[in-house]
């Protein structure tokens, strides 16, 4: 059995308006075609990239494979100055590496200090910030990161979800995006905000075998695409050419509701993480009980927490 694949719409010419009242409130992922990004989408060429931001030293992450695993940590993390990264990047064979001379090379921009400060193009990167015209179909007070991103051509990275709403906007090269709705969740076998299954073409159903039931949706990004992805949906990205992109993350829920210590928009909001360790120590309550009370009255929680919490009516 194979996954049912569903095209992610591909929309030209949205406005700011149309995108609020129209798309936004579905929670669905979409492709908006034809958004003015400013001129980083022809000027971001290997050697002007070099240039611009010259031999300041970026933090990378290094892979002999191409599928980056989170969970099993595949990969090690280099320091480079950022005009050799680059061309290292865009290389497929490398003369100079540091595991391999196929390896892949990954930029997840930070913060000065990850731990505290968030990613900001315009910090990070301020001369190619001139160049990027970030679509702000959210309200200013709503932003939360831009996140600078270079990858090697054939990357593939990890299954995971955000908790933030974000644009994935596409300024140079090709991608591959597969998503998975957040309903679809009990199929992903998540371990934290990742899904185990890292390769979701050719996935271990022996392993994974309820992974079949997750309904697929994929597009394809060009330059110049911006891709809106909700929060709390899977998504699955490979890039298919050597490519530069720009994630833009802004908060859809009160600022209160997220943890303030999280600066990558992956931290489960306050009230989640709450609940979860509530049922943690429901769950150790149970452990008192025989096997067949143990068995029964977690039955009737489940079902509580379906009455009370799922909703019934995703399209």
């Amino acid at each position: 059995r194979e996954q049912a694949v569903v095209p992610v719409a591909r929309l030209a010419g949205v406005t700011r308006e149309q995108f609020l009242r129209d798309l936004y409130p579905r929670r669905k992922p979409v492709v908006l075609k034809g958004v003015e990004l400013g001129t980083c989408t022809t000027k971001w060429t290997v050697d002007y990239l070099s240039q611009a931001e010259g031999s300041k030293e970026v933090k990378i992450h290094v892979s002999a494979v191409p599928q980056m695993d989170f969970l099993s940590k595949n990969f090690v993390y280099r320091t480079l100055p950022f005009d050799v990264f680059v061309r290292r990047a865009a290389e497929v064979k490398h003369k100079e590496y540091f595991l391999s001379e196929d390896e892949k090379y990954y930029l997840r921009s930070v913060g000065e200090d990850a731990r505290k400060d968030i990613a900001d193009i315009r910090k990070q990167f301020p001369i190619l910030a001139e160049d990027v015209q970030i679509p702000e179909y959210f309200e200013k007070e709503q932003f939360f990161s831009s996140v600078f991103r270079i990858s090697s051509a054939g990357l593939q990275l990890w299954t995971h979800y955000d908790v933030m709403d974000n644009f994935l906007i596409q300024v140079t090269g090709k991608k591959r995006v597969v998503l998975y709705s957040p309903r679809d969740a009990p199929y992903l076998y998540l371990s934290g905000t990742k899904s185990e299954v890292l390769d979701v073409d050719n996935p271990d159903l022996e392993k994974y075998p309820l992974f079949v039931k997750a309904k697929r949706y994929q597009c394809f990004l060009e330059a110049g695409d911006v891709l809106f992805i909700p929060a709390l949906w899977f998504h699955n990205v490979i890039s298919e050419e050597f490519g530069v992109a720009l994630n833009v993350f802004w908060k859809h829920l009160p600022a209160e509701s997220y943890d303030k210590s999280d600066t990558y928009g992956n931290k489960d909001p306050t009230a989640a993480s709450r609940a979860i360790q509530i049922l943690d120590r429901a769950l150790k309550a149970l452990e008192e009980l025989p096997e067949e009370y143990r068995d029964f009255y977690a039955r009737r929680m489940v079902l509580r927490i379906q009455e009370k919490a799922y909703r019934n009516d995703y399209g």
